[in-house]
């Protein structure tokens, strides 16, 4: 028996309406799909870079801000820049730039005691078991307080008084 991979299958289903015909890729089609979709999912998760590679501007803006941040650890995420530092983790402490420098936002972390109460009956209601594992407070370019809460590694943004915003991707 003789396949062409490089033929599309189709399949033919009969039904009381008329018949319905599925035409499914052809094996190479399927695979430079494949291909090009891990690469727009790798791509679009964070990524760690060198110091390095960093773009000046932000480099320095951020040595202006936090000249005193040791061990401080770069990640590319959805072209913007995110230093960390500070804590057990080395991620005590979060800022993000714009590669121009512009700065986008602040993330301290915080106990989760510290979250505000809509949050954790928000996380009850919603993920039913699952803990709270990391939360910080996140402050914008203009000042406009926000809570982050970790939950099944997904980061879940809330409004300074504690209701939900969104799931971050």
């Amino acid at each position: 028996m003789y396949i062409n991979i490089f033929q599309p299958l189709t399949f033919k289903i009969s039904t009381d309406s008329g018949d319905m015909f599925i035409k499914i890729f052809d094996m190479k089609t399927s695979l430079i799909l494949a291909v090009i979709l891990t690469s727009c999912t790798m791509a679009a998760r964070a990524q760690t870079v060198k110091s390095n590679e960093v773009p000046a501007p932000v480099k320095a803006a951020f040595q202006k801000s936090y000249a005193n941040a040791t061990q401080v650890t770069w990640e590319k995420e959805k072209g913007n820049y995110e230093a960390n530092w500070g804590g057990k983790s080395g991620e005590d402490h979060s800022v993000q730039y714009r590669p121009s420098g512009e700065l986008i936002e602040v993330i301290q972390a915080i106990p989760i005691s510290q979250l505000p109460k809509g949050v954790s009956r928000y996380v009850k209601a919603h993920y039913k078991g699952a803990r709270i594992t990391e939360a910080g407070r996140v402050t914008d370019a203009k000042g406009k307080v926000s809570f982050e809460a970790e939950v099944n590694k997904k980061d879940i943004l809330f409004d300074e008084k504690g209701n939900f915003l969104k799931v971050e991707d």
